[in-house]
C-alpha cells in the first residue's frame, strides 16, 4: 500500500552518521543513496510492539517520537556489522497475491507478545529490489544484504520474543530465488483468494503494486504501455504475482493458503508449518485478533465476499478467467481444493 515518506524524509536530514549498528531497539525505517552512496537509516522504536498493520504504521510512530535520534550508515558498513550481531532465524515467510487475508494472518500472529512480526517494512522492499535501482548487484552481495536487513528487524528489543515472522509485499514473490539462496532452509506460506474479489477490492482502491510510479511495470515483465489503470493492468500483475509462487511450490517447505481457510488455517497449517505452538493463552489473543479488522482494528470484521461478487461484471469476470483461471486452478491445486 502507498507509504508517505514525509517522516522518514525528515528524520533522515537530521540523522547522524554511524559506523556500527546502533542498540536492539533501534530498526531501519529507511534505504537511500546520497551522493551515489546507499545507505540505512536507523530509528529507536523503543520496546513498544510492533501490533500496527503494517510496518510503516508502526515506523510513523517512532519517528514522531523519536525525530531527533535517528542514525544513518552506508550499506558497506551495514553489511560488514551484521554478521557480528544476534538476531532471530525467522520462522517462515508470508507472500502472498495481495487483498487475500495476509494482514489478518500478520495481525493474529503479531497478537502474542512472543511473535516478532514485521509487516510489509520498506527497508526490506528497498534491499530487494536494489539491483534494479541502477546498479549491477553480484548475487552474494544481495543474499548478504538480504540476510542482514532480515537479521535488523528480527533483533529482541523486549526481550520475551521466540518466534518470528516476516510477512512481504506481494510483489516479492518474484524474489523467491533471491529469498531461498538466502534463506533455503525457512519456510514460507502463499496466501491467495477468488481474483475476482481481489480485483474488485484493486478497482476500488488500486494498491502499490498497480501504481506504476511505485512499482514500475518492467519488475514484472510488462510494458510500460500496459500499465493503465483498470482491470487488465491489475489482472496481468496479480497473475505475475501469483505465477511466480506457483512455479516455486516444488521447492519444498511451503504452502498455498485460500483466503477461505482463514482464520482457522493459522492454527491449523501455518504456525504448525512454520513451527509455532501456540499456548492457550495466545490463542486466545489470536482469535480476538481475527474479530476485528485487520487493516482497522478499531472495527469488527465483517465479511465482503458477497457485496465484491455481486460487485463484480461480466467483463470483469472475464478478464479474471482470461488472466487468472488457470493460475488460480493451480494454486486450488497446491492447497489442496480440487482432486
Amino acid at each position: 500500500m502507498p507509504r508517505s515518506r514525509n517522516d522518514t524524509v525528515t528524520a533522515i536530514e537530521q540523522a547522524e552518521t554511524s559506523n556500527g549498528w546502533p542498540p536492539a531497539t533501534w530498526l531501519p525505517v529507511h534505504v537511500g543513496a546520497d551522493a551515489g552512496q546507499h545507505f540505512v537509516a536507523w530509528a529507536d522504536f523503543g520496546t513498544a510492539p510492533l501490533q500496527e498493520p503494517f510496518f510503516a504504521d508502526s515506523a510513523r510512530r517512532a519517528l514522531r517520537h523519536s525525530a531527533a535520534q535517528t542514525r544513518r550508515m552506508t550499506l558497506d558498513d551495514f553489511l560488514a556489522d551484521s554478521a557480528s550481531l544476534q538476531s532471530l532465524t525467522p520462522d517462515g515467510f508470508v507472500f502472498h497475491m495481495s487483498r487475500c487475508g495476509s494482514t489478518l494472518v500478520e495481525q493474529m500472529l503479531a497478537a502474542v507478545p512472543q511473535h516478532l512480526v514485521i509487516s510489509e517494512a520498506a527497508p526490506l522492499d528497498s534491499i530487494v529490489r536494489l539491483d534494479g535501482a541502477g546498479e549491477a548487484l553480484p548475487g552474494d552481495r544481495h543474499v548478504g544484504l538480504l540476510r542482514a536487513m532480515v537479521a535488523a528487524f528480527g533483533r529482541r528489543r523486549t526481550g520475551i520474543e521466540h518466534h518470528y515472522v516476516v510477512k512481504l509485499d506481494c510483489w516479492h514473490t518474484l524474489a523467491l530465488p533471491l529469498f531461498r539462496r538466502a534463506f533455503p532452509a525457512v519456510p514460507w506460506v502463499f496466501l491467495y483468494r477468488d481474483p475476482v474479489d481481489v480485483l474488485v477490492s484493486h478497482l476500488r482502491q488500486p494498491g502499490a503494486q498497480m501504481i506504476s510510479d511505485i512499482v514500475p511495470p518492467d519488475l514484472y515483465g510488462l510494458d510500460a504501455n500496459d500499465a493503465r489503470p483498470g482491470a487488465d493492468y491489475y489482472a496481468r500483475v496479480l497473475n505475475r504475482i501469483c505465477t511466480a509462487a506457483a512455479d516455486h511450490q516444488s521447492q519444498g517447505r511451503t504452502l498455498a493458503i485460500d483466503y477461505r481457510d482463514l482464520p482457522g488455517a493459522v492454527f491449523t497449517t501455518i504456525m504448525p508449518h512454520f513451527g509455532i505452538a501456540g499456548s492457550d493463552a495466545g490463542c486466545a489473543r489470536m482469535r480476538l485478533a481475527a474479530q476485528r479488522d485487520a487493516k482497522s482494528p478499531h472495527f469488527a470484521f465483517t465479511s465482503d465476499i458477497e457485496a465484491k461478487q455481486r460487485e463484480a461484471t461480466r467483463p470483469l469476470r472475464d478478464l479474471a478467467a482470461t488472466h487468472l483461471g488457470a493460475v488460480h486452478r493451480r494454486l486450488d491445486l497446491w492447497a489442496g481444493h480440487v482432486a
